[in-house]
């Protein structure tokens, strides 16, 4: 499928403008990046809280920014303007995903920054961050799907929000609670475990598993919103 990027960069100008007129929502990308500085500056430096505050991004920033810019659509009713303009299904998904795409990493650069994390391999660390990007925003755009106004769209989204952000904890109680183990292939989870085999010197070829797990979360978020993307083109 052909992307026009003049759509594309149609559909960002306007995000970009809708974004910076709600402050609900352009306020929320502030909070990783304080927290990056809050915990730098306590000395805390351990790979759980690092990604703690990168998982933080992901869902405030990645989730919830894209959950509220297709739930505003929807609200105003131009999503199905949109939907019933000459703009493909690529098209408007890329757009729309594009503002929260670069702002996500440029809020993961200033809380990982500000937190004084200095990665032993920069580039898999990168890598695995924009892969996992794709699945948060994925999952925003469900959301925004499913949502009504901005309003819903922000208390539906808290739940990414908590699990994902705190989710990688989940790990100290494993052993106790053996049915969580299946929460352990949570793409977060599976952030924190390759970052620490990357902090004890692997290469990428070490860290496969991970990135296979992320991947298929990418895909499958992907599919899934895609499907129910299209159904709303004909509902």
């Amino acid at each position: 499928m052909m992307i026009s990027w003049k759509r594309v960069n149609a559909i960002l100008q306007k995000d970009f403008k809708d974004f910076s007129r709600n402050l609900a929502v352009s306020s929320v990308i502030f909070v990783p990046i304080i927290s990056g500085a809050f915990y730098g500056r306590m000395g805390v430096d351990s790979i759980d809280t690092h990604f703690m505050l990168v998982n933080m991004t992901f869902g405030m920033v990645a989730a919830f920014v894209q959950c509220c810019l297709i739930a505003e659509e929807k609200e105003k009713n131009t999503l199905r303007g949109l939907m019933l303009s000459p703009a493909s299904t690529a098209d408007i998904l890329g757009g729309k995903s594009l503002l929260t795409f670069i702002m996500t990493m440029v809020v993961v650069f200033f809380t990982i920054y500000l937190a004084e994390y200095k990665p032993a391999n920069f580039v898999i660390i990168a890598a695995a961050i924009v892969l996992s990007s794709f699945f948060y925003i994925a999952l925003g755009t469900l959301l925004g799907l499913y949502s009504k106004s901005v309003l819903e769209a922000s208390v539906i989204v808290m739940p990414v929000i908590i699990v994902f952000s705190l989710g990688s904890f989940i790990t100290l109680v494993v052993e106790k609670y053996p049915i969580l183990q299946v929460a352990t292939y949570l793409p977060n989870i599976q952030l924190v475990e390759l970052a620490t085999k990357v902090e004890a010197g692997a290469g990428f070829g070490d860290v496969l598993v991970e990135f296979a797990i992320i991947l298929g979360w990418v895909i499958a978020s992907l599919i899934l919103t895609v499907v129910i993307y299209r159904k709303r083109m004909v509902d």
